[in-house]
């Protein structure tokens, strides 16, 4: 009846474990909790993660692709009104960035349509992260625009550009944690919620747990209690592993909860939510 060491729950995980199946139930419990009818990337993996922590009664965390060598396939650069644009990004991991820019007051619509055409008939196909200013001043050095009004439009569309490969994480479910009696004290349950609600500092300990990977895209990653390197989780298990866009395209998802949670059966639940994101995302990229 005591309660099982850290090394006693790495024990179990990487020696005794056996990941349960599913029931038909269970995955049609799951499959309804995913609506389907989405067709923009991110929406997918926020409704995956909402439905993941339902499905665990724990907090899930879903986090978009690395999106630097996902490809530009459209680029519109909208006016909004005079001095205030919208650039909006079209990437081949079937998701869609936009960013509020900046713009000089004189530029008509007309001009910035000129530009933005410019732009997406250069950079059409390029990986992000092949596209530097260089290239972006390339493309519209064939316009007629004087360049007092093409730098900063240059310059907003760049930075637009460079910050679409930003990672989003959808986190749900943290208070989840609170009905239960491992999180009962006020002090513990605050330390946990501070650090869940840094969601950028969770999203950076995935990327650092990542490197360390040695086996496919199958592979879990769990850390358990000490091993967690995030203040704030030490009575928690961690488990992630990644989902796939096309071949190269991948973000994570996973699940953090009590030490004593059910490793078998939550991994099984990860995986067949991993497992609908991708037949999805198929069925967005078409």
């Amino acid at each position: 009846g005591r309660i099982p060491s850290d090394r006693g729950y790495r024990e179990y995980v990487d020696s005794l474990m056996t990941v349960d199946q599913l029931t038909e139930a269970e995955r049609e419990d799951i499959c309804k909790r995913i609506d389907t009818t989405i067709f923009e990337a991110s929406d997918l993996l926020k409704n995956a993660s909402a439905a993941l922590s339902e499905t665990t009664g724990l907090v899930s965390l879903v986090m978009t692709p690395r999106l630097a060598g996902s490809s530009l396939l459209q680029l519109k650069i909208l006016m909004i009104e005079p001095g205030k644009a919208l650039v909006v990004m079209v990437l081949s991991a079937g998701v869609v960035k936009d960013k509020v820019v900046r713009i000089p007051n004189f530029l008509t619509p007309e001009q910035l349509k000129e530009i933005s055409d410019s732009v997406e008939k250069s950079l059409n196909g390029k990986p992000l992260d092949e596209i530097t200013l260089v290239t972006l001043a390339t493309s519209i050095k064939e316009t007629k625009i004087p360049d007092s009004l093409l730098n900063q439009v240059l310059y907003e569309t760049y930075t637009a550009i460079k910050q679409a490969d930003k990672l989003d994480v959808f986190l749900e479910g943290e208070h989840n944690m609170l009905k239960l009696p491992d999180f009962s004290e006020l002090k513990r349950a605050q330390s946990l919620l501070g650090t869940l609600s840094h969601d950028g500092m969770v999203a950076g300990y995935v990327n650092e747990i990542e490197k360390e990977k040695t086996g496919g895209d199958d592979t879990y990653m769990i850390r358990i209690g000490q091993e967690i390197a995030l203040e704030g989780l030490e009575d928690c298990s961690f488990i992630t592993t990644t989902y796939k866009i096309g071949d190269t395209i991948s973000g994570n998802i996973g699940v953090i909860g009590p030490k004593r949670m059910d490793y078998s059966k939550v991994i099984s639940q990860i995986d067949f939510v991993r497992y609908k994101i991708n037949e999805q995302i198929k069925n967005i990229n078409g």
